[in-house]
């Protein structure tokens, strides 16, 4: 089964920075992965977005800040997050799009098929 595996996540002061990994295994297709962040009492928002080609994507809120990045060898994506805010507290999942079989990879935005625990990132001022 595919399993998605986060870490690196903890508590920083405003400013700081933190760098998210996180470890995929038991696919035979890999698509579009990405990072995603939740607050409680509030929705899911896509954070950042990495194609199979290498091609990247942020929220408007993380531009310049945040950086995606993956390493196809060891079946990870990262997430080096710099001058964090408070406002970036809360639960990063990682997600992905996994297929047993191949077919054509989603274009655009998708519902990912495989979701990672979660971890948390806490902000202070």
């Amino acid at each position: 089964q595919v399993q998605l595996v986060e870490s690196g996540g903890g508590s920083v002061q405003a400013g700081g920075s933190l760098k998210l990994s996180c470890a995929a295994s038991g696919y035979m297709y890999k698509c579009d992965m990405a990072w995603y962040r939740q607050v409680p009492g509030r929705e899911r928002d896509v954070v950042s977005i990495i194609g199979n080609d290498g091609s990247t994507w942020y929220a408007d809120s993380v531009k310049g800040r945040f950086t995606i990045s993956q390493d196809n060898a060891k079946d990870t994506i990262y997430l080096q997050m710099n001058g964090l805010k408070v406002e970036d507290t809360a639960v990063y999942y990682c997600a992905g799009t996994f297929y047993e079989f191949w077919r054509p990879c989603p274009k655009g935005p998708a519902d990912y098929t495989h979701w990672g625990q979660g971890t948390q990132v806490t902000v202070s001022s």
